[in-house]
């Protein structure tokens, strides 16, 4: 049976998912769109799938068989691409704690205010990749639900435990009373990112793209750091400051293991 009408429930609610964080956020649920997102899915967090009439003539049994076919101008219509791949996840959002926080030795991160989904989605993405723990989020920041988000992660958001805090302030007061270390990139660091040494527990903080962190949020931190820079340039796009620091962070780490 294909879903032809744009009348149908089911296309109605999931157009509702994919614009409106609030229906997201009531019914735990998220939206994944593409083949590896698919694929990299955790079988247990996968509540629908839904493809296009087109990809059903090319995909195999395997996701055929378990996917409802939707006609492709409706797949459009619930497609957050201007090209879609022709294959939807329907997924329950990964439950995480506190205890993501726990390895005294963990690298961590901590975003305040992000206000841009692909740097969010990209930040979860490298983080993965520089080894981090755990990510801490502040509330007013951007939904890692938004469909640009999920995209951007590039499946990492099924690895990577993250935490969303309303008084983010209290929760890094925590990690340091944890005896972990708090870095702030701030216009104010008077010592550069890599002349500091990473190898113990340690948590960059990473503000807003436009306004940086906080001046509450910034005297947390045990030090500034900046990134030198020529020009006339004040700072980095947030998602490459925060995987220029995350990756010192790894090197130093790999180095102090070798």
């Amino acid at each position: 049976m294909i879903i032809t009408s744009g009348a149908n429930a089911t296309i109605k609610q999931l157009i509702k998912w994919r614009d409106k964080p609030k229906e997201r956020r009531r019914d735990n649920i998220f939206i994944a769109e593409g083949i590896k997102m698919y694929a990299e899915a955790p079988k247990a967090l996968i509540q629908a799938v839904y493809i296009s009439e087109s990809f059903a003539g090319e995909c195999d049994d395997t996701i055929r068989n378990d996917a409802d076919i939707v006609a492709d101008d409706l797949f459009l219509k619930i497609s957050d691409t201007e090209t879609p791949q022709g294959i939807l996840t329907l997924l329950r959002r990964p439950e995480h704690s506190d205890d993501i926080f726990s390895d005294k030795n963990g690298l961590y991160i901590a975003l305040e205010n992000m206000g841009d989904p692909g740097n969010l989605g990209t930040i979860i993405r490298t983080a993965e990749a520089a080894g981090v723990k755990g990510v801490l989020v502040s509330n007013d920041s951007v939904d890692i639900y938004n469909p640009k988000a999920v995209r951007a992660t590039m499946g990492a958001i099924y690895r990577v435990p993250f935490l969303y805090k309303e008084n983010i302030r209290g929760s890094l007061q925590e990690i340091k009373n944890a005896g972990i270390k708090l870095y702030a990139a701030h216009l104010k660091g008077k010592s550069y990112y890599d002349e500091m040494n990473y190898t113990s527990g340690c948590c960059f903080i990473i503000g807003n793209e436009s306004r940086g962190i906080t001046e509450e949020t910034a005297s947390l931190a045990d030090e500034y750091i900046r990134l030198p820079m020529e020009g006339s340039v004040e700072s980095l796009n947030a998602s490459m400051a925060a995987g220029i620091l995350m990756y010192e962070a790894y090197r130093q780490r790999r180095k102090a293991k070798a």
